[in-house]
């Protein structure tokens, strides 16, 4: 199982952490990874870019993906957000011929071209469809029983379903809380799990961007969660960072960690919380550390 590894920019910035729990994640998990393949890669966009300029956006991502064709492995990305614009591209090129065409025009220059075949799919899709929810339980040597996550899947991996692939794989809407079951914690259901974490107002409301860090992360709390679990860097970085700031904002104080998804696989397959950077966050891991197991 070798993939092509697409890991965005939040991980190989503000978000490091992510990119080492990944990398040892895979590791014990068997799936290869390429690393050099997609050096050149550039931001998918974010979907910010896709609203004032859809084509330069579709541009980019074209390439991005005529480089994992170049390499002959599909592609794996760590981030929601790089995965529902992927996939949202992906859509547009593939079914529109001319609209390829005249984009593999401009990548011509740089000698590529995107022929269609490349299906860029999140690392919890993998997990979920390749490996299974059984298998991956077979694996997990520190049991994560008596704890409770509550999921945030983030807006990209969950919409437009259409372009998410969800009629042919129907297990990709509760793929998360599968994972998390499979690793022995509880699942914490509340509403605002598949909401938008309030990243993309950040800079231009940020009162409002608050707001809704507050609302899921204190739901979350409310309904015995001990950690928020997210496959989204760009969530995380809201929800993580932001979350003192949005206590303030509040009145209240939050104290919530939020995980990576990585990093919860990680601590239940036995790796040392310090080489996936758990002592990273901005709210503390310390007092959840200090109820999972130190040994296997």
């Amino acid at each position: 199982m070798k993939y092509a590894l697409y890991p965005g920019c939040v991980s190989r910035g503000a978000c490091r952490e992510l990119y080492a729990a990944t990398i040892e994640v895979c590791r014990r998990l068997g799936i290869e990874l390429e690393l050099d393949i997609m050096s050149s890669a550039s931001c998918t966009g974010a979907g910010v870019l896709q609203e004032k300029n859809q084509r330069l956006g579709d541009t980019l991502n074209a390439r991005n993906f005529a480089l994992a064709e170049r390499g002959g492995l599909p592609l794996m990305t760590i981030c929601s957000t790089c995965q529902g614009v992927m996939s949202q591209a992906n859509e547009r090129l593939t079914s529109d011929g001319e609209y390829l065409e005249s984009i593999n025009a401009d990548l011509a220059e740089e000698g590529l071209a995107y022929r269609g075949t490349i299906d860029p799919r999140h690392l919890l899709w993998i997990i979920a469809e390749d490996i299974g929810v059984g298998r991956l339980r077979s694996m997990v040597v520190r049991p994560l029983t008596g704890f409770k996550f509550a999921p945030f899947y983030g807006c990209y991996i969950v919409r437009p379903r259409s372009a998410l692939g969800f009629g042919e794989y129907p297990e990709r809407e509760d793929s998360l809380e599968s994972v998390i079951e499979a690793v022995g914690a509880e699942v914490v259901d509340y509403p605002g799990k598949t909401l938008c974490c309030g990243f993309p107002i950040l800079t231009i409301n940020q009162e409002n961007s608050l707001k809704m860090v507050a609302n899921h992360t204190l739901d979350a709390k409310g309904r015995g969660a001990d950690a928020m679990v997210t496959p989204c860097p760009l969530c995380h970085l809201n929800l993580d960072g932001y979350q003192p700031n949005a206590a303030s904002a509040a009145g209240r104080p939050i104290g919530l960690p939020v995980l990576h998804l990585p990093q919860m696989l990680g601590l239940a397959l036995g790796i040392d919380p310090r080489a996936m950077k758990l002592n990273k966050h901005i709210v503390s891991t310390k007092r959840l550390l200090s109820q999972v197991a130190v040994t296997p």
